[in-house]
């Protein structure tokens, strides 16, 4: 599985909403993405990475383009193909 596989299923599984739809999240968009769903992503992302993420970077995580952003750039995740 890809890493851009693995981050679109954390979405997925946190929010319950179709692959197709993630790439267009942000924050508070949906129901599903308040804070509770928020922790649930990081806590995903976490996992599918073994990673752990800074507070900052929890809080700037405001929709799916913003955390690939930070998940390559602090987090050396290579979402190339």
């Amino acid at each position: 599985m890809s890493n851009l596989e693995k981050y679109t299923n954390a979405f997925v599984q946190a929010f319950e909403v179709e692959p197709k739809d993630v790439p267009t999240l942000k924050y508070q968009d949906i129901k599903a993405w308040d804070s509770v769903g928020h922790m649930g992503l990081v806590a995903n992302l976490e996992e599918a990475f073994d990673i752990m993420m800074e507070t900052e970077d929890i809080i700037d995580l405001s929709s799916f383009e913003k955390g690939k952003e930070i998940l390559s750039q602090k987090y050396d995740v290579d979402f190339a193909l």
